[in-house]
C-alpha cells in the first residue's frame, strides 16, 4: 500500500507556517482579505490628495495644513471614542465607519471629477475624515483580539495587519503616480471609494460572539478618567505611548513634505513621488515580515529602542540627500525602522492592557500615533517654509534618534513592571528571567 504523503515538518516549512498562523482564524482571514484590497485605495488617496494639494496650492505650508485637518479629531475625540468602543459592539462600530469613509471617498471623487474642488471643500473632506478615523483605528485595533481563535496569536495578527498596510504602501504608490499622470487625481479617489466594499463585504461575513460586559456603565468622562489613572501609573505603557507620540510629532512630518522634497529637491513630479513612498514601503513591509515571524512579544522592548534610532539615523541621511538613487536607498530603512516601532509597540501595548481597558488603550495609541501627527504636519510644513525641506526631515531624524536613546536608558524599568503582566499571561513562567 503505498504511503500517505504526509505536510512537511521542516524547520523552514515551520517558520513558514508560524509566520502566517493567524490566519487559521476564519473572522481574521475575512478581515485580512478585505483589508488588503481596500488598503491599496487608501494609500492611493493619499499620495493623490498630497499631489493635489500641491498642485493646486504650490505650498509646503498648505500640505500641512492638510494634514493637520485629517488627523486632528483623533487628538480630540480618541481617548472619548475609546471609552464609547469599550462600550459598543466593536464590529458594528468597524462597519459603519468604513461605510462613512466610502461615502467620504466618493465625494472627493465626485468633487475632483467635476473639476469643482477647492483647497476649502477638501480640508472639510480631510476634517470629515479624521472624525470617522478617531473612531475607526482604536475599533480595528482593539478589535483584532476578538477575531484570533488562539490569543497567542495576537501579535502575529497585528505583524500581519501591519504587512498589508505596507504591501499596499508599496503598491498604491506605484499605481497613483501612473493613474495621476493619466487620468488625474479624481479617478485614484473613484478606485479607493470602490475599494471599499472588500472590506465591508468580508466584515458582514463574519460571525461574531457577543462580547459580554467588563464593568458597571458610568459617565463617559469618569471612565477616562478612569483610563487615564490606568495609563499613567503603568510604566510601561506610559513610556510606550510617550516615544510614539514624539515619532509621531517629530519624525513622521516626513512624509507630508514628501510632495516637496519630489519636486523641489530631487525635480520629479508624481512618479517620483510614488517611487519615493513605495521605496518607504519596501522597508516597511521588511521590518513587518520579520515581526510576523516572532513567536513571543519578548524582547520587543530593545526592538522598539533600536527600531526608533534606525530610523532617525536613515532620516538625517536622507534629508541629506539630493539625489534619487540615494534617495531610494535610505527610505527602505528609514521604513523598516518607523514600522518595526509602530507594529512592535502595538503588539506589547495590547498584550500589556487588561480587556477591560483595551479600547481606551488602544485609543490613546491613536492619539499618540495620529493625533500628534497634525501638530507635527504644521510644525514641519512652517519649518520647511523657513529652512528648507532638507534640512527639516534632518531635523525630524535628531529628534527620533533621541527619542531612541531615552526610552532605552528606562528599558530596565519597563521590563520589571512588565513582568508581572506577562507571569500572568502565561508568556513568562516566575523562575525565567527579564521578560523584554
Amino acid at each position: 500500500m503505498p504511503s500517505v504523503p504526509q505536510p512537511s515538518s521542516s524547520p523552514r516549512a515551520k517558520r513558514q507556517f508560524s509566520g502566517l498562523r493567524a490566519l487559521q482564524s476564519r473572522n481574521y482571514r475575512l478581515f485580512f482579505s478585505g483589508q488588503s484590497l481596500s488598503l491599496i485605495g487608501t494609500w492611493i488617496t493619499r499620495i493623490a490628495t498630497s499631489w493635489l494639494v500641491y498642485r493646486l496650492s504650490h505650498s509646503a505650508f498648505l500640505l500641512g495644513v492638510v494634514s493637520f485637518a485629517g488627523q486632528i479629531p483623533s487628538f480630540f475625540l480618541a481617548p472619548l471614542a475609546g471609552v464609547w468602543i469599550d462600550r459598543w459592539n466593536r464590529h458594528h462600530t468597524i462597519v459603519a465607519t468604513q461605510t462613512l469613509s466610502m461615502i467620504q471617498s466618493l465625494a472627493l471623487a465626485a468633487l475632483t471629477l467635476t473639476g469643482t474642488i477647492t483647497m476649502w471643500e477638501l480640508a472639510v473632506l480631510m476634517l470629515a475624515q479624521g472624525v470617522i478615523n478617531a473612531f475607526d483605528m482604536p475599533a480595528r485595533q482593539s478589535f483584532v483580539i476578538q477575531m484570533i481563535d488562539n490569543p497567542s496569536h495576537l501579535g502575529n495578527a497585528i505583524a500581519l495587519n501591519s504587512s498589508i498596510v505596507n504591501a499596499a504602501r508599496l503598491v498604491g504608490p506605484a499605481i497613483a503616480g501612473v493613474v495621476i499622470a493619466a487620468f488625474g487625481e479624481g479617478i485614484c479617489f473613484l478606485i479607493d471609494g470602490i475599494s471599499y466594499g472588500a472590506v465591508i463585504a468580508s466584515l458582514l461575513a463574519m460571525r461574531v460572539e457577543a462580547r459580554p460586559r467588563n464593568k458597571e456603565r458610568k459617565k463617559v468622562f469618569e471612565d477616562l478618567a478612569e483610563g487615564w489613572r490606568y495609563i499613567s501609573k503603568s510604566h510601561p505603557i506610559r513610556s510606550i505611548l510617550a516615544l510614539l507620540a514624539l515619532v509621531s510629532l517629530l519624525g513622521l512630518p516626513f512624509q507630508v513634505l514628501m510632495p516637496v522634497f519630489a519636486s523641489s529637491v530631487l525635480h520629479g513630479g508624481p512618479n517620483t513621488l510614488g517611487m519615493l513612498m513605495a521605496a518607504t514601503g519596501v522597508g516597511a513591509l521588511a521590518g513587518v515580515a520579520a515581526l510576523a515571524n516572532r513567536k513571543t512579544v519578548l524582547g520587543l522592548g530593545r526592538v522598539i529602542a533600536m527600531s526608533t534610532g534606525t530610523f532617525g539615523v536613515a532620516l538625517i541621511a536622507f534629508g541629506l540627500s539630493h539625489a534619487l538613487w540615494l534617495s531610494l536607498c535610505i527610505l527602505p530603512v528609514a521604513g523598516y525602522g518607523m514600522m518595526r516601532q509602530m507594529a512592535a509597540s502595538n503588539t506589547v501595548l495590547q498584550t500589556l492592557a487588561d480587556e477591560a481597558m483595551r479600547g481606551i488603550v488602544m485609543a490613546f495609541y491613536s492619539m499618540a500615533f495620529v493625533g500628534m501627527a497634525p501638530f507635527g504636519s504644521l510644525i514641519g510644513g512652517l519649518l520647511a517654509e523657513r529652512i528648507g525641506v532638507s534640512h527639516t526631515v534632518a531635523l525630524c531624524g535628531v529628534a527620533s534618534l533621541g527619542g531612541a536613546l531615552i526610552f532605552n536608558l528606562q528599558l530596565p524599568r519597563i521590563r520589571v513592571e512588565a513582568r508581572p503582566i506577562y507571569v500572568k499571561r502565561g508568556i513568562l513562567s516566575p523562575p525565567t528571567g527579564p521578560p523584554e
